[in-house]
């Protein structure tokens, strides 16, 4: 099912927001390359929110441990291992919008904007 979130506009590059999909919080990503992603919006490890960590490329930092998610698989980076990240195919749609499909998958939830 494809649910749009809003204006890719509204996400500056390098940036997340967080996105309430019926009970559940996603977070999306607008990476500096264009690249939008979008994952759970909590981080597994103590529930930190992820669209307030830093975005590093592809990566995305919890704001509170400083555990470490790769954006494209979910999968946790050096310090984060054992946890990883519920991601969703999101894209960009040709007016800008943001259109998420709520299919959680352990993997490669990212599309080119």
């Amino acid at each position: 099912m494809d649910i749009k979130l809003g204006l890719i506009a509204e996400i500056p590059p390098g940036e997340g927001r967080t996105y309430k999909v019926g009970a559940e919080p996603i977070a999306v990503f607008h990476a500096r390359g264009g690249r939008v992603f979008a994952t759970q919006a909590q981080c597994p490890h103590r529930g930190g929110p992820l669209a307030d960590g830093l975005l590093g490329g592809d990566v995305v930092i919890c704001p509170l441990h400083a555990w470490k998610f790769d954006l494209k698989t979910g999968q946790p980076l050096a310090s984060a291992s054992g946890c990883s990240l519920k991601t969703y195919p999101v894209r960009v749609d040709p007016a800008g919008r943001i259109v998420l499909q709520m299919v959680a998958s352990g993997s490669a939830g990212d599309a080119a904007a």
